[in-house]
């Protein structure tokens, strides 16, 4: 099922989500200028290589530089399609309660997170985990926990809004389950990157409960 948009209203503009939108196509669409071998070695330097990841001195600061360029980069069309229609549906709502900055250390942070959870379950890995999934993984974990009473119309049962909670509690069993398949199977065969969307999703949940600001109560009169 493909979220197509959710009920939940927003009232402000999600500046940051659509500038995400545009600087992910746009670097999508340089990635398809590339030359086959420079591109190639474009994604095994701006990827996450958990196996280099492990490898790197830890004081070394360019060694985390791809936990926040690896979301960036994506594998084909579908890869980014899928992922930009995911951040555009949920986005906005996630982005309008958190404010503009705050969303956007919240996406990067989430997107960390989420690397750091591939690499931890998949340290021996030499192959580069590059997209926005994880971070937008995170978006889905806030989205859960401030907004589970919204409803999310879908593809193909468009005439059956889901209710957020059920419908984004099926996407994370589906994704721990996979997961937890996955442990002990051979890491080069490549494939998603399955761990970095459990930990982005729960990081999400987590980081929303940190960096949401308080809710203000409306004025009233007391008599």
């Amino acid at each position: 099922m493909f979220p197509l948009r959710d009920t939940q209203k927003s009232r402000t503009a999600p500046i940051i989500t659509i500038s995400l939108v545009v600087v992910n196509t746009l670097v999508f669409l340089h990635e398809t200028a590339l030359r086959p071998y420079v591109l190639q070695r474009f994604v095994f330097t701006y990827g996450l290589v958990p196996s280099r990841f492990n490898d790197a001195n830890p004081l070394d600061p360019v060694r985390y530089l791809p936990l926040v360029t690896s979301m960036f980069w994506h594998g084909g069309w579908l890869h980014l399609i899928g992922n930009m229609l995911y951040l555009w549906v949920f986005g906005d709502n996630v982005e309008d309660r958190l404010g503009h900055a705050r969303f956007l250390l919240f996406y990067l942070l989430a997107g960390a997170l989420a690397g750091l959870t591939q690499v931890a379950l998949d340290g021996f890995s030499e192959l580069p985990t590059v997209g926005a999934s994880g971070a937008i993984a995170g978006v889905l974990g806030a989205y859960l926990v401030t907004f589970p009473r919204a409803k999310v119309v879908t593809w193909p049962f468009f005439f059956i809004p889901i209710p957020a909670f059920i419908y984004l509690a099926l996407w994370f069993g589906t994704q721990l389950l996979e997961g937890i398949g996955s442990l002990g199977a051979p890491t080069q065969s490549g494939g998603v990157a399955v761990w970095a969307h459990v930990g982005g999703f729960i990081a999400g949940a987590l980081l929303m409960k940190i960096l949401e600001p308080p809710r203000v109560s409306p004025a009233r009169n007391y008599y």
